[in-house]
């Protein structure tokens, strides 16, 4: 080890007596003084305008500003990394080649050491330097220690780590190049060609079934993202320890070569050797179950919530089935290039490896198929003259996907869930006996978040699904119709990602003229009927809420005697008459309300959690509010056993109950007490019924507005809320981050600027300096 240590220090002085590694310094000094300062300025910048509008604007902030400055998309790590290509290739291009045309290679042959002793010592004077250009990054961290109040240190050496491991193999491959040849011009051209070989070809032949796991194994771009953002895996520390070996190894054969005279064959079953071993080792430590994961974050970022890891590893009986179905005549074509071969480890990769952390026997299926909707003559015309299957062949053609692949449906074994999933990209999850299905939503993210996946492995469980069931019968709103009044996309949307069905509850309808309510029955909803309840009706939904039955029960203005018989039971009624609220620019029969503290408790909404932090620090004073048109109000007229509490009230002094008809399209109504108009501080809109009944707790809510749900005015957070508060709050699973403490700069603009003339200007000035004068000095001896 002494001999590697001092052929390392005198290999460094070679570096330091030359004008390359003061020039990479520099290079590196300066651009990431540029990243940083610049960055930094711009935020002292805005936060200096914000603050003079809105002095709380800093406190209302809740993201990590340790992952926006340094590992964001846009970040300080992403850019530096972006540029260590640049580096490696003037950093190597005369390790080895220099011993060449020098002629001292000769006398390294002959010398008592070794030659694994030389490429090592060498190779680790390289590694020092390469940690000397990191610690360059790194000071800018100890700039952010003080610019950031709270900084999240551990990401940070994280992506330092991530830097340094990424040079260091870039830099055994420069190495390996620079012994090809005597010419360092060439070792250079070589070694970026390599590097840009090894950067891009992640991307190549993802089509190609044999071919597609080999490069993506071998490309080296990508492996440093998930340590940027703060996730060290083994696998990722694994391979580019690997690069090195490998590469490491190539220099030692390369410079052996030169010592032993041994024939091709001999030569090359060495290469291939450590080339196996490398891949052998590479594949065997990148098996899920071989992985091991480390989340530096303070927030978690990289991990999923407790809730979900426990859902997960409930399925500890077997393993999971995942299969991906894709229709390559799939009316949303963005969605269906999801599903294509060539981004299959994309999907592996970058979505269900953060479940399979916690799971790792899942087995993955993919099926392809080709099926248009009834109806649907789009095909036909584009390809005029062709049957649907010579259609099937020349759109995989121009995919590029193997033909054999595709099936028609008659051909698959679930024809009629195709059907029902109108022939589109969905997952299909399998664990014994039981399935579930994952839907993507046609957003910017498209594949399930945690909350459908825990709705979807629930199933699997057979954990018991909270059953709503809406009445049907009175002209109540629908939740199969589309309708602007109707309930169809909050409710069965199998395209909406927040539908209940997606979200782990059991949506169907109910008339109670022809049934009865089921025991299974969670929650019932009353939403907006028309018609008057035929007495067996009645007395089924008075006897349904006498029994602890839970309830959303919402009606609209002028239907106040339909809903109020039923109310009764309850000793809430929907007041006569209509909410009004004069606007300045809009119609009176639109009401803005406000949410009370018991809305926001009744689940674990972000928009919830948010607020009442805002609230805890002083920061927020107002409630959440939400607007509708066409609001009846509400009373309590009896005192019954239910405890009362409102969830929603009209903004105070704002709104009055008119009792005549309310005309819209002309002048402002007008407060008239001899018409019955009665105005109040502020009216309920929304109610909260609770008592303990049959050794359970009953939940009911009563509005005034069925509108809040519609299709055309949903207030999606209390609708979701409404319907985990009267589960018990079973689903939807929820996955609170929790708010980072990082989230407050103490910069400042003139600090910035200075910041920036210091590091941009002043400390690469003296590194000049310095690397100047040694130069010369060594020139001079």
């Amino acid at each position: 080890m002494r001999i590697i240590t001092r052929i390392a220090k005198n290999e460094l002085r070679h570096l330091f007596y030359s004008p390359v590694a003061w020039f990479l310094a520099i290079v590196m000094l300066v651009m990431c003084a540029a990243y940083y300062t610049n960055l930094m300025y711009l935020i002292a910048k805005i936060g200096s305008i914000t603050n003079k509008v809105n002095p709380l604007a800093a406190l209302e902030n809740i993201d990590s500003n340790t992952y926006n400055i340094y590992s964001g998309p846009i970040g300080f790590f992403v850019k530096a990394l972006n540029q260590l290509y640049l580096f490696v290739p003037l950093l190597t291009m005369a390790v080895i080649s220099r011993e060449f045309n020098s002629g001292t290679i000769k006398l390294l042959y002959s010398s008592p050491i070794k030659l694994r002793q030389i490429v090592l010592g060498k190779y680790l004077g390289m590694m020092v330097f390469c940690f000397m250009l990191i610690m360059i990054a790194a000071l800018f961290i100890v700039v952010g220690y003080f610019n950031i109040k709270n900084l999240d240190l551990p990401p940070l050496l994280s992506g330092l780590l991530a830097l340094y491991l990424l040079l260091c193999a870039l830099t055994a491959i420069g190495f390996f190049m620079s012994s090809l040849t005597h010419y360092q011009i060439i070792s250079a051209i070589a070694s970026f060609t390599l590097l840009f070989v090894l950067s891009k070809i992640g991307g190549l032949w993802q089509k190609i079934e044999f071919v597609r796991d080999i490069t993506w194994f071998l490309s080296i771009s990508g492996r440093t993202e998930k340590m940027i953002t703060g996730l060290i895996t083994s696998k990722d520390i694994m391979y580019y320890l690997l690069i090195i070996f490998m590469f490491i190894g190539f220099t030692y054969l390369k410079l052996n070569d030169g010592l032993e005279k041994r024939p091709w064959f001999i030569r090359t079953v060495r290469y291939l050797a450590v080339v196996l071993i490398s891949l052998s080792v590479g594949y065997l430590s990148s098996r899920p179950v071989a992985t091991a994961y480390l989340d530096t974050t303070a927030q978690q970022l990289n991990t999923a919530h407790p809730s979900t890891q426990e859902i997960i590893r409930s399925l500890n009986d077997g393993p999971l089935e995942v299969t991906l179905y894709v229709n390559i005549f799939d009316r949303n074509s963005s969605t269906y290039s999801y599903g294509l071969p060539e981004r299959r480890n994309i999907y592996l990769d970058e979505y269900w490896e953060f479940y399979q952390r916690f799971k790792p026997d899942i087995n993955y299926r993919y099926e392809y198929y080709y099926a248009v909707l009834p109806g649907d003559s789009t095909m036909y015309k584009r390809f005029p003259g062709k049957s649907l299957t010579q259609i099937a062949g020349l759109v995989a053609k121009i995919a590029q996907i193997d033909s054999s692949l595709l099936r028609s449906p008659e051909q698959m074994s679930n024809k009629a869930e195709l059907a029902s999933e109108n022939y589109t990209l969905y997952i299909k999850l399998k664990y014994k006996d039981r399935s579930a299905i994952l839907r993507p939503a046609f957003t910017r993210t498209r594949w399930p978040n945690q909350q459908t996946v825990n709705a979807a492995i629930s199933q699997l469980l057979d954990i018991p699904v909270p059953k709503i069931y809406f009445l049907t019968g009175q002209l109540e709103r629908s939740i199969y119709k589309k309708g602007e009044r109707e309930f169809f996309a909050h409710t069965i949307s199998k395209e909406n990602r927040q539908s209940l069905i997606n979200l782990g509850f059991d949506a169907d309808s109910l008339n109670l003229s022809v049934s009865d309510i089921p025991a299974s029955a969670s929650v019932l909803v009353v939403a907006d009927p028309r018609m008057v309840f035929p007495e067996p009706v009645l007395a089924k939904l008075q006897q349904f809420i006498r029994s602890g039955g839970n309830m959303l029960i919402m009606g609209e203005p002028g239907k106040q005697h339909v809903l109020n018989p039923l109310l009764h039971e309850t000793g809430v009624q929907l007041m006569d008459g209509q909410l009004v609220q004069i606007h300045k620019n809009a119609t009176p029969e639109k009401i803005t309300g406000q949410l009370e503290k018991e809305a926001t408790d009744l689940s674990g909404e972000d928009a919830f959690r948010y607020h009442k932090h805002l609230l805890s620090l002083g920061i927020k004073k107002e409630k959440i509010s939400y607007g509708s048109a066409g609001v009846a109000a509400l009373s309590v007229t009896e005192k019954k056993d239910f405890e009362i509490k409102p969830l929603v009230l009209t903004q105070p002094g704002k709104a009055w109950l008119k009792a005549g008809k309310l005309v819209t399209d002309s002048s402002a109504p007008v407060f008239n007490l001899q018409e019955g108009d009665k105005v109040e501080n502020n009216f309920p809109v929304a109610m909260q019924l609770t008592r303990k009944i049959n050794q359970k707790e009953q939940r009911i809510i009563v509005a005034g507005d069925a509108d809040i749900m519609s299709a055309l005015r949903e207030f999606e957070i209390l609708t979701r809320s409404a319907y985990s508060w009267t589960s018990y709050n079973k689903f939807p699973v929820y996955t609170p981050v929790p708010f980072a403490e990082d989230n407050m700069y103490t910069i400042t603009v003139p600090l910035a600027s200075v910041q920036k003339t210091i590091f941009i200007w002043i400390v690469p000035a003296l590194v000049l300096i310095a690397g100047t004068v040694i130069l010369l000095r060594r020139k001079r001896k």
